[in-house]
């Protein structure tokens, strides 16, 4: 049997999904709350290092995951090189808003900050769970 009791699976898998919401709400409200792209990234690899923790993982599927996330890793960043280049090729300027403000303290706000947010969650989340199996992986093969 992998990972850890029973008890602890059965509760992870009521908590996580709690988890992986707060942190989505972090990531998308942060113009407008404390938190933002890096927090709400925090969060969410702690909802998948709980999983891994709690259900444990076999080699092949930390290799999986690995190549997930760094896949996840790389998108993240694309969005946001994608989003700069968007505003010079949009308005000629490097980083600048094209898209509209809108209504002040609205979810639509801040033009493309939220879509900054998002792009820097998905890094710092898939970077901290790579993190998290590069460390894992040397802590197996010590034990070995």
């Amino acid at each position: 049997m992998k990972g850890m009791s029973l008890i602890v699976k059965s509760i992870t898998n009521v908590v996580i999904g709690f988890i992986f919401i707060y942190g989505i709400y972090i990531i998308l409200h942060g113009h407008l709350t404390p938190g933002g792209g890096f927090a709400g990234g925090v969060i969410l690899a702690g909802a998948f290092i709980l999983r891994i923790i709690a259900f444990g993982a076999d080699a092949k599927g930390e290799d999986r995951s690995s190549l997930t996330a760094s896949v996840f890793e790389s998108v993240g960043g694309l969005l946001f090189l994608g989003v700069a280049l968007a505003g010079m090729a949009i308005t000629g300027i490097f980083f600048l808003n094209f898209l509209p403000k809108g209504v002040p303290l609205a979810l639509s706000s801040a033009g493309i900050i939220p879509i900054c947010n998002i792009a820097i969650g998905i890094k710092v989340s898939a970077g901290l769970f790579s993190i998290f199996l590069a460390i894992a992986a040397v802590k197996s093969g010590i034990e070995d």
